[in-house]
């Protein structure tokens, strides 16, 4: 379930909008191929159609989202910025420790003019559902009001109808119509007394025909998605096609039942002219006869080739299921760029999770918030997080355990190191032997690396492996590092064993694998390394098709180097730093980086197109949200424009 997010929300709608075009797209091109088919076959089409928009929304919503990659090719050329850390390969002294980065050098906005749309669209839809409320309650009102007809149940039995109908009289000069579809009523005038004997029989078919049908109930359908879009003229085109399909539909089972079709063509166009319906029953309730649709009613009528199959109820409800079925792959797709968006109000956030008892929506919120650097706030929502786990679960569980695990890669991220050290402890301590404690068991042991006692790091990364063995890829490539120099046949043996073991499509069998190839070259087997270097490669970028990009909300759409768009050109810089685990396993590489620079000069919507393992991701990103550009500019003025940034972390 969503909670409160006006990106999130926004990106429905957007998403929705997109997707509701291309399921109306399909009705039509169906509905065109079905042009020498029946009126029924075509109505089925667009209830279908209606269906699929209706179920839409939840099924973007419930599903697991299918990222949709775009390519930057398609795009355009960016302008490229390099710049190279050079990192000594042993850890500076605690001293002499560079600073880390600061916290982020913007803070997102929240844009009006998206929570103005989202609220525009829902009241249009809110209108919408309250007049057809209220002409739901006009029409009742009017069936409540109306007296029986005798000799209905002949009439019903024409059309094979077995269910009880009411036939009902109403005031005079209405429109006739069919209402509800629990219980159907037929409401016709009390014109109807003085109509001839075949008027009122070809009338009552035509009301009964749509009982038969069960078109009250597909009109019902069908309304309700209109009104959710409102917005959108497509939805008003597929509506009055539905209805002009739906009343031909009735008519060719008003002709197959013997009508004359000439006959039926005056009696229809008389009622037109002479009886009007009010507007508020329409929005309920299914007239007769609309002007704005007679002639061609008319002339399909009077025209014999025309096909008149008609379809049964079920073929009604059959149709609905399929198009939920085909909506399926449609809602589940999704622009590869995620977000990640900062909580709107902190503070609330806090207490709806307290008083739901749900840590992971504090969780979710302290990803985002670190991803903007913001660590200060992303530690607070994890604290608040900790807190109610320990009164869920109690502070021996393995949700506290996970809890703590979090807080301490999050001190980590920011530079911490002792802090980090210190809830990684704790961790291991509340999750023993479990398999979640291979995690900062693994975290002990590359830090106790860095702090140059390995045997200590030894003992932490075997504890890993034997408190997960079947994930205990990331241990063993750990000991390789550490066996590589004194004994480089064990030490290959453990990175092989560790990419048997990992997952061939996750970040960390990219980083072993380069890790891997490193120690290879290093040996002069350059032609073993290649492959794996290759195949590395490869993973990265897969990798970063769907890497998520920390979004700015309100920023404008950047625009491409060239064609009179003058690129920006760096101004000031941070350099990145190295991370110890990095350093620990001479881990060395390029990260890409794309971003958006704005006119204020400041780089936004950043996205990890090449990744790094081993914490040098996070450091680049941190570096470039402090950097400093002059901004690239159109006819002279200041624009947004995307560029990509190479970060090259290299070994002295």
């Amino acid at each position: 379930m969503l909670s409160w997010n006006e990106s999130a929300w926004f990106s429905l709608f957007t998403g929705v909008a997109l997707k509701s075009a291309a399921v109306l797209g399909i009705a039509w091109l169906t509905a065109i191929l079905l042009r020498r088919r029946s009126a029924a076959a075509r109505h089925l089409v667009w209830t279908a159609a209606f269906a699929a928009l209706l179920a839409l929304p939840l099924l973007t919503v419930s599903l697991p989202a299918v990222p949709v990659p775009l390519s930057s090719a398609l795009l355009g050329p960016v302008a490229v910025f390099t710049t190279t850390v050079a990192a000594s390969p042993e850890k500076p002294d605690s001293g002499s420790r560079p600073p880390t980065a600061a916290t982020a050098a913007y803070a997102p906005r929240h844009s009006g003019w998206r929570l103005w749309l989202i609220w525009l669209w829902a009241a249009g839809t809110a209108v919408g559902l309250l007049q057809m409320l209220a002409g739901w309650v006009v029409v009742w009102r009017a069936r409540r009001a109306a007296r029986p007809m005798p000799d209905a149940i002949r009439l019903a039995h024409a059309l094979d109808l077995r269910d009880q109908v009411d036939i009902l009289e109403t005031h005079r000069g209405s429109m006739p119509m069919t209402f509800g579809f629990l219980r159907p009523a037929v409401l016709l005038p009390a014109d109807a007394a003085d109509w001839s004997e075949e008027r009122r029989r070809l009338v009552l078919l035509h009301e009964l025909a749509h009982v038969r049908r069960g078109d009250a109930a597909t009109h019902l359908l069908a309304r309700i998605a209109l009104h959710l879009y409102w917005w959108n003229p497509l939805a008003w085109t597929a509506w009055r096609e539905f209805v002009k399909e739906r009343e031909r539909a009735a008519d060719d089972l008003v002709l197959t039942a013997g009508a004359c079709a000439s006959d039926y063509a005056g009696h229809l166009l008389d009622i037109a002219r002479s009886l009007q319906s009010a507007p508020a029953a329409g929005w309920a309730a299914i007239a007769m006869a609309r002007r704005s649709q007679l002639e061609g009613r008319l002339v399909a009528l009077l025209n014999s080739d025309v096909n008149r199959t008609p379809s049964r109820r079920a073929s009604s409800w059959l149709a609905v299921m399929i198009a939920l079925i085909m909506t399926v792959p449609l809602a589940v797709l999704r622009a590869d760029q995620n977000e990640q968006v900062m909580p709107a109000d902190v503070e609330a956030t806090i207490r709806t999770a307290a008083a739901e008892k749900n840590h992971d929506m504090l969780d979710n919120a302290a990803q985002a918030s670190a991803a903007f650097l913001k660590y200060d706030l992303a530690r607070k929502l994890l604290d608040s997080s900790l807190a109610i786990r320990a009164e869920v679960a109690g502070q021996q569980s393995l949700d506290y355990g996970m809890g703590l695990v979090k807080i301490a890669a999050l001190e980590r991220s920011r530079g911490n190191s002792d802090e980090a050290t210190a809830f990684f402890t704790r961790a291991v301590s509340v999750l023993g032997s479990r398999p979640e404690a291979a995690r900062p068991l693994v975290n002990l042991g590359t830090d106790a690396l860095s702090r140059k006692k390995p045997t200590e790091a030894l003992e932490y990364f075997q504890k890993a492996q034997a408190a997960d063995p079947a994930h205990a890829g990331v241990p063993m490539m750990w000991m390789a590092i550490m066996t590589a120099t004194d004994h480089p046949q064990e030490s290959e043996s453990l990175f092989r064993s560790a990419l048997a073991l990992e997952d061939p499509s996750s970040p960390q069998a990219a980083t072993t694998m380069e890790v891997f190839a490193a120690f290879l070259e290093k040996q002069s087997r350059t032609d073993e390394a290649a492959p794996l270097r290759e195949q590395a490669a490869d993973l990265r970028k897969a990798i970063g098709a769907h890497a998520p990009v920390i979004r700015q909300a309100g920023t404008s759409t950047p625009y491409r180097a060239g064609n009179g768009v003058m690129a920006p050109s760096l101004a000031y810089k941070v350099e990145p730093q190295y991370t110890d685990e990095a350093r620990a396993a001479k881990y060395q590489g390029t990260a890409i980086i794309a971003v958006e620079i704005g006119p204020d000069g400041i780089a936004r919507n950043m996205k990890v197109v090449r990744s790094l393992g081993l914490g040098l991701d996070e450091k680049a990103v941190q570096a470039i949200s402090q950097w400093h550009f002059n901004p690239g500019t159109k006819d002279g003025e200041p624009i947004t424009v995307a560029a990509t940034i190479e970060v090259n972390f290299r070994l002295l």
